[in-house]
């Protein structure tokens, strides 16, 4: 059924989330939450594994990236943590940008993707706006005098 534009869904989750971040790091929740996240990256990727791995590695400068690492990465067995270039890598690899809004959400944090950023910038030009003309609108609440300057 397709959805009907005149009904506001109560329930649609906010593109750009509002997030607290975490007082304590559950570090086995966060990291089968990340390997989840990834494996979901390497599924949805037109790609297969071995050219993600290859990927990767040519991102990264290096010879080689193999399959089993790229797997070990994904493990949610293995207790294997990716490494920060490496995630980059697999992120740019996968094209899946939307992983650093994953590792990132831990700590209140709401990535935004190119000029999406423009988005804050413009709602941040329209809060200054408001601020403003309050301003204005106290310095104009009443009438101002102004004084002979000597001239006629």
């Amino acid at each position: 059924m397709k959805p009907n534009h005149t009904q506001l869904d109560f329930f649609l989750e906010p593109v750009f989330p509002v997030r607290d971040p975490a007082q304590k790091l559950d570090l086995d929740r966060y990291r089968t939450k990340l390997k989840r996240a990834m494996a979901r990256a390497i599924r949805e990727c037109p790609y297969d594994r071995p050219t993600i791995a290859a990927r990767m590695a040519q991102y990264l400068g290096l010879p080689s990236i193999n399959k089993a690492t790229l797997d070990a990465y994904t493990a949610e067995s293995k207790a294997h943590d990716i490494t920060m270039p490496r995630f980059a890598a697999l992120a740019h690899a996968t094209d899946a940008l939307w992983l650093w809004d994953e590792a990132a959400s831990l700590q209140g944090v709401t990535m935004l993707i190119g000029e999406e950023a423009v988005l804050a910038e413009i709602a941040y030009c329209r809060q200054e706006q408001k601020r403003i003309s309050a301003e204005l609108k106290r310095l104009t609440a009443r009438p101002i005098r102004i004084q002979s300057r000597g001239k006629v």
